[in-house]
């Protein structure tokens, strides 16, 4: 790197300001990492968790590639936990480490606001108060990359302090070298983080170019270590051209697959999804304001605030710290506003955006964590007393006990086998050697989790639905499923053969050649598909529907009897955030118990049949429900359009063809 110099004689005075603060940043980090980590690990789920949690572990324990972009380096250590924790199941151990990562993140939170303010209360409160939000909190105790991503927000900042901090060229060049690395780290996780990258990189480069140890010679060595944190996205075409994991996502092996899975074309670059029309900016920006308030509360925002009137009062002249990291909020929020193309008013998308504001919630609690000692300080200095420091200390310990208080309840998941239950429940209902045709997250992750992971019900075997139209999926995963049959190269409904030489099936043409299995669809099935009418119906199977072929009779006092007791389900009704994966796994398993009767009361319905068969059907349908009907009366309760919407929801009812 270009050397010129020493940096001077107010590098010297800061360094002679903070040297005192090393130590003691290093002690409190290790103690406030000692004090969330105990707290994470008490409230850890057993078993995994829903969303992705299921994808993310699966992926790491087959060694193979997660969906766009990859997230090579959370495979990679995830594998290494999996192998190293020697207790609990497989998830648990990937669930532990990933609260770890939130406790690591907690201490680096303390050791960027000790070093900024000098205040231990600021940094346990910005640690405490960010780590113990519900927000932060559960999505650090589950299988996910959002605690790495936590850790890699903390770690530049931190870096960042150490840098402004440096006394000497060589201080500052081994600094920026490291941060250089952590920056091309942190894009083999989560990209969002991108944004921060690019205001803390030409914030260091503006620094050393005033310092005037910046070269072309120092830029091209900074390049190669951000280029060096980048290895861990090798692991991709790796993985994919092995081909050992039995799931996997994308083809890598070639650059145009590489680039299509890094840049998360498939989801669309720069969104969330590919083709949702989402809320408005401004909507997404004020539920992020208010989502703050609520998780972190209005003081902290205050304090927030107050970090920066403090520095615009005193501290006019030099670029500070305080005001990179607003830039960074600010930057973050608005482009991510911009891009978060989901309708947050539904309580699930909801979910899914508010987990991207741990970012920019970080970076508020840093700030606030400043501006408590400097609020502290300033009305020592207008009351001329110092006795208001103990205000200092009992406010930040009254914020944490608080959040922890008012959060332990809801993010407590010591007992939480909901998403467990409902994988073993779906995998046991389907007979010997059949084959699920998975559609969406919950049951997909979930129960590939289970198959693969803990081994269960390895006679059937897991098709995806979505995947299947994929170009990649079948010349890659085929040979992994030798009991299904194939009668091609990808799923697609017109039948023939693409200029790329590859030969598509429709679902009819797939269920013909696999009829010696039995085949369900969990849950519903693909609908730009409808050849498997001609010589399919769809009956209900708990949360699945099985698809049967014509020539067999529907039997309704059989299939009741077949149906009713198919899951041994207790959770009640309602008692789960509806933004959570627990409310969906919840739901389909109500409506898996209803799915009969309003299957037969549909086909009275609908059907043209005799009037005498008509009313063995309502009959049958009726003493179905009422054998039900005081476990289900909250849930029918709470809509009583329930069991007419056949063809919404969950489940598919279908008119079998025997009664036209």
């Amino acid at each position: 790197m270009g050397l010129h110099g020493d940096g001077g004689g107010p590098a010297r005075r800061r360094a002679a300001r903070v040297g005192p603060r090393r130590s003691g940043g290093l002690r409190g980090g290790v103690a406030v990492f000692a004090a969330v980590a105990a707290v994470f690990t008490l409230t850890l789920p057993p078993s995994v968790p829903g969303g992705d949690s299921g994808e993310l572990i699966t992926a790491a324990h087959e060694l193979g590639v997660a969906h766009p972009p990859g997230y090579p380096l959370f495979t990679l250590v995830a594998k290494l936990a999996i192998i190293l924790f020697p207790f609990g199941s497989v998830a648990y151990r990937v669930n532990l480490l990933c609260g770890l990562f939130g406790a690591v993140a907690a201490s680096l939170l303390f050791f960027t606001v000790f070093r900024l303010s000098g205040s231990c209360a600021g940094g346990i409160l910005a640690a405490g108060v960010f780590s113990f939000s519900r927000l932060t909190w559960q999505w650090s105790i589950a299988a996910e990359v959002f605690s790495l991503n936590n850790l890699f927000v903390g770690l530049l900042m931190a870096l960042t302090v150490h840098f402004e901090e440096a006394a000497t060229a060589q201080e500052r060049s081994k600094v920026s070298k490291i941060g250089a690395f952590c920056c091309g780290l942190s894009l083999c996780n989560q990209h969002t983080i991108v944004l921060y990258v690019l205001c803390i990189v030409p914030w260091i480069l503006f620094q050393l170019l005033k310092e005037k140890e910046l070269s072309l010679g120092a830029l091209w060595k900074l390049g190669l270590y951000f280029s060096a944190g980048l290895l861990p996205y090798a692991y991709l075409p790796v993985s994919s051209y092995l081909n050992q994991a039995r799931w996997t996502w994308g083809d890598q092996t070639t650059l145009l697959g590489f680039l299509t899975h890094f840049l998360r074309e498939e989801y669309g670059t720069f969104s969330l999804a590919k083709s949702e029309v989402g809320s408005s900016m401004s909507e997404i920006l004020l539920s992020q304001m208010t989502n703050m308030r609520t998780e972190l509360s209005f003081n902290i925002q205050a304090l927030a605030v107050w970090a920066n009137v403090c520095l615009a009062r005193k501290d006019r002249q030099n670029p500070s710290l305080v005001w990179l990291f607003t830039g960074m909020f600010c930057i973050y929020s608005l482009f991510f506003a911009w891009r978060a193309n989901l309708d947050i008013s539904k309580p699930l998308f909801m979910g899914v955006v508010e987990r991207f504001w741990m970012q920019s919630n970080a970076v508020v609690a840093v700030l606030a964590g400043v501006g408590l000692p400097a609020l502290v300080s300033e009305s020592n200095r207008v009351l001329n007393t110092s006795g208001l420091q103990c205000l200092e200390w009992l406010s930040a310990t009254l914020f944490v006990i608080y959040q922890i208080y008012s959060n332990y309840s809801i993010c407590d998941q010591s007992t939480n086998y909901v998403i467990d239950k409902f994988a073993k429940n779906l995998l046991a209902s389907v007979p010997h050697d059949a084959i699920i045709l998975l559609r969406g997250d919950l049951p997909g992750n979930s129960l590939r989790y289970m198959h693969y992971c803990e081994g269960l019900r390895p006679d059937i075997s897991l098709v995806d639905q979505e995947m299947m139209t994929y170009e990649w999926y079948l010349p890659k995963m085929a040979k992994h499923l030798p009991g299904v049959k194939f009668p091609g190269n990808r799923w697609n409904p017109v039948e023939g053969i693409l200029p790329s030489g590859m030969v598509t099936f429709n679902l009819y043409h797939f269920l013909e050649i696999n009829k010696q299995k039995e085949t369900f669809v969990c849950i519903g099935i693909h609908e730009g598909d409808p050849t498997w009418k001609k010589n399919y119906s769809l009956w209900p199977w708990g949360s699945c529907d099985k698809l049967v072929s014509s020539e067999i009779v529907f039997n309704p006092e059989e299939w009741i009897k077949l149906t009713r007791n198919m899951y041994n389900w207790t959770e009640e009704y309602g008692r789960f955030d509806p933004s959570s994966w627990e409310s969906v796994a919840n739901e389909e398993m109500w409506q898996a118990r209803m799915k009969t009767p309003f299957f037969i009361f549909n086909l009275a319905e609908t059907a043209s049949l005799p009037s005498s068969v008509k009313a063995q059907l309502y009959t049958h349908a009726y003493s179905c429900t009422k054998t039900i009907k005081s476990d289900r009366r909250g849930f029918l309760e709470s809509d009583p359009r329930r069991g007419r919407e056949c063809e919404g929801g969950a489940f598919s009812c279908r008119i079998w063809p025997a009664f036209s």
